[in-house]
């Protein structure tokens, strides 16, 4: 591994945070898609999948890539999906509870479920410091989040029935545990990177296809099979958000093989930032003290997490003075003294 984590992490946060922005984009002057929405998860598993078959093809012919083909080593692979499936039934059971804006506000749990779910299940031990930077990266995200009190979106976040917020607390566990699961696959041995790919996204492929056959059974087939109307309304910037979405795939899982979730964690929680201060160019986002305040929490956190301990704390210097003499050193002074 000879790229630096930080390069890695920042290349997510940029194309992370152009991921909204190019989706608003697609859409139509309606505001709905002209293209099922669907397919675009399907078509970025498949980029993955070809890409690291690529990249696989590539290592096996110039180095001596290991590869694990026991099927009770590949059949662990089928699990990140079957997680991400339940979450995203989660996820739509929620919205019918609480508003779009509360559910954006709760999502903000995942940070702390993420690293809570990284000390018990990977053992990975945190500073009080960090545990301190990961508070008010949840903090900061969720201030810039909230819209000034006595709009409707503010008062909205308290009034929701508590199977919203259970739901919502389940979402965001169910979403660290994919993501904590993914990392102990990665690094449980020392298979190489692009077969761990090509295992993780041939059953996001699958389930994606399972996904695509229900909701034609769901609708009666009244548009046709997924198959024969897959790129109908496709464009450029919907093929830019394909791209972007398996180019981010692609990073994430060099950042659970190679650095970890925290990384992960920080990488999408500033891309979110970088969004509403560009969203204030591209489409008129009025910026709020809120968000502001959000991002220099937000910064604060990350220096506090990342930094060396020694560059937060004034550490007292430890010279020869400071330690207690002892008896023999007092009778040989005296002595000389005398």
């Amino acid at each position: 591994m000879g790229t630096p984590w930080y390069f890695v992490a920042l290349l997510l946060t940029i194309l992370t945070s152009s991921q909204g922005i190019l989706t608003t984009l697609s859409q139509s002057d309606q505001g709905g898609y002209n293209y099922d929405y669907a397919t675009v998860p399907f078509l970025a598993e498949v980029f993955k999948l070809i890409i690291s078959g690529l990249l696989l093809w590539r290592e096996t012919r110039t180095a001596t890539a290991k590869i694990t083909k026991d099927w009770r080593s590949v059949r662990l692979f089928v699990i990140p999906s079957i997680i991400y499936l339940i979450h995203n039934n989660v996820q739509f059971a929620t919205l019918t509870y609480v508003d779009t804006s509360t559910y954006q506000i709760m999502g903000n749990l995942k940070i702390v479920t993420t690293a809570i779910l990284f000390r018990l299940f990977l053992k990975r031990k945190l500073s009080n410091l960090q545990w301190m930077a990961i508070g008010l990266l949840a903090v900061g995200t969720t201030t810039s989040q909230v819209k000034g009190c006595g709009e409707a979106s503010c008062d909205s976040l308290f009034t929701a029935p508590i199977q919203g917020y259970l739901l919502g607390i389940l979402s965001a566990a169910l979403s660290a545990l994919a993501g904590i699961y993914t990392e102990f696959l990665m690094k449980r041995n020392n298979d190489s990177l692009y077969w761990q790919n090509l295992q993780l996204y041939t059953f996001g492929s699958l389930f994606n296809v399972a996904r695509l056959i229900a909701d034609d059974f769901r609708l009666g087939f009244e548009k046709g099979p997924w198959w024969q109307r897959i790129f109908d309304g496709y464009s450029i910037t919907t093929w830019l958000v394909v791209l972007n979405l398996g180019s981010t795939g692609l990073l994430v899982s060099w950042l659970m093989k190679y650095a970890d979730n925290i990384v992960k964690v920080y990488s999408t929680s500033m891309a979110m930032l970088l969004t509403m201060v560009a969203s204030i160019y591209l489409f008129s986002f009025k910026p709020t003290v809120q968000l502001f305040l959000g991002i220099i929490i937000c910064i604060m956190s990350l220096h506090m997490y990342f930094a060396p301990p020694q560059t937060l704390v004034d550490l007292p210097v430890v010279t020869n003075e400071s330690h207690p003499k002892t008896l023999k050193q007092v009778v040989i002074e005296e002595k000389t003294d005398s």
